[in-house]
């Protein structure tokens, strides 16, 4: 081989290999900026130290890993280039907008993802494997504390209904089931809630297809409680589980983003974990006895203060539930309930409409 000629190939293998601190530096930064945003998030949306501590934990081992590297911070400022970086100019379809925290988080996770695999590989190119290993280890620590900052935020589609009437057929005293629904919906209910036990599945979706098409076009949700598979086959918003009932992780494996999942909760405990889950909102109760169906134990309005001051908690829309009248509303209004679930009350009532207008200014 010619002098010329070999001078030629070490110079550009030199530069092939020098370029490997300008492709860490770039997506190191990639990954501290992922981090910084899922953190935050878990920090200042969801308050939740455990899951803020982790993602911390590998920011924090990411620096050190880099600090391990055969290159020192000056070589990576050295080979920065924004102004001649041909990729700062390339952007991808949506990457100006964001549905959503929830769209927030999907998108600092994949690039925080994406950002460790190239250090990991650069890494290897520069003959680092116990860097390499360091990196490949703090990014399977990331794929499960950006998943678990996802699946907290939930659907990003929770609304904070004020009057959630409960259906049940049984207790529609003086109109069909259908018609209560009706006139609660007439009467300013925002969600009502299919809540039968005992009817097999195809009657249950006949009838969640009946409050889907009475309640949508008034801009109404329609939940289902215990049943995801009627929910979705019902087109309904959301399934509604208690603490005996479907996780919500469980939920989201069968029906993923397509419905909003409430969980019933009686303490702050079980709405904390129902938060960290990826619950949207929380039913808070026992309120009061009811005749509905008889209760071990009242959480009462001081729950609902507890749950309302808790910054994990209170993120959360909320449905207090449980013998809730217009005799004793003004109760939960004091310690700033925003909204309630009714069933008898409503469904009982010779005027189900006045019955609702008395309960939903909440």
């Amino acid at each position: 081989m010619q002098a010329g000629s070999l001078h030629h190939n070490l110079w550009r293998f030199y530069r092939l290999w020098m370029s490997l601190p300008r492709l860490i530096d770039a997506n190191a930064n990639r990954a501290r900026e992922g981090l910084r945003v899922l953190e935050d998030l878990a920090r200042f949306v969801l308050a939740d130290e455990d899951l803020c501590s982790r993602l911390k934990a590998v920011r924090h081992g990411l620096g050190n890993a880099l600090t391990s590297l055969p290159i020192d911070r000056g070589s990576l400022l050295a080979w920065r280039d924004t102004a001649g970086d041909v990729g700062t100019g390339v952007k991808g379809a949506g990457e100006g907008e964001r549905a959503g925290l929830p769209a927030i988080a999907a998108a600092a996770a994949g690039r925080l993802a994406e950002a460790l695999r190239v250090i990991e590989e650069g890494a290897k190119g520069l003959r680092a494997p116990e860097a390499a290993a360091e990196v490949e280890r703090l990014r399977y620590l990331a794929y499960d504390a950006a998943g678990q900052t996802e699946r907290a935020l939930g659907t990003g589609r929770a609304r904070q209904w004020r009057l959630c009437v409960l259906i049940t057929e049984s207790l529609c005293t003086h109109h069909a089931w259908d018609r209560v629904a009706e006139l609660a919906i007439e009467g300013w209910a925002d969600c009502v809630q299919l809540r039968e036990k005992t009817l097999d599945g195809a009657e249950l979706v006949r009838r969640a297809r009946r409050l889907v098409e009475l309640a949508h076009p008034r801009g109404v949700s329609v939940i289902v409680n215990d049943r995801v598979d009627i929910a979705l086959a019902a087109g309904a918003d959301g399934v509604h589980v208690g603490q005996g009932d479907m996780a919500v992780r469980d939920v989201r494996r069968v029906a993923g983003n397509a419905l909003l999942v409430g969980v019933s909760t009686s303490s702050v405990e079980q709405a904390r974990e129902a938060a960290r889950e990826g619950a949207d909102y929380c039913g808070l109760g026992p309120m009061f006895p009811s005749t509905t169906k008889a209760k071990n134990r009242l959480a009462g309005p001081e729950y609902l203060r507890e749950y309302l001051k808790d910054s994990a908690c209170a993120r959360l829309p909320h449905l207090a539930i449980s013998g809730i009248t217009e005799k004793n509303i003004g109760e939960l209004q004091a310690a700033g309930c925003r909204g309630v679930a009714v069933s008898s009350a409503v469904c009982g009532a010779p005027d189900p409409l006045a019955a609702c207008r008395k309960l939903a200014p909440v």
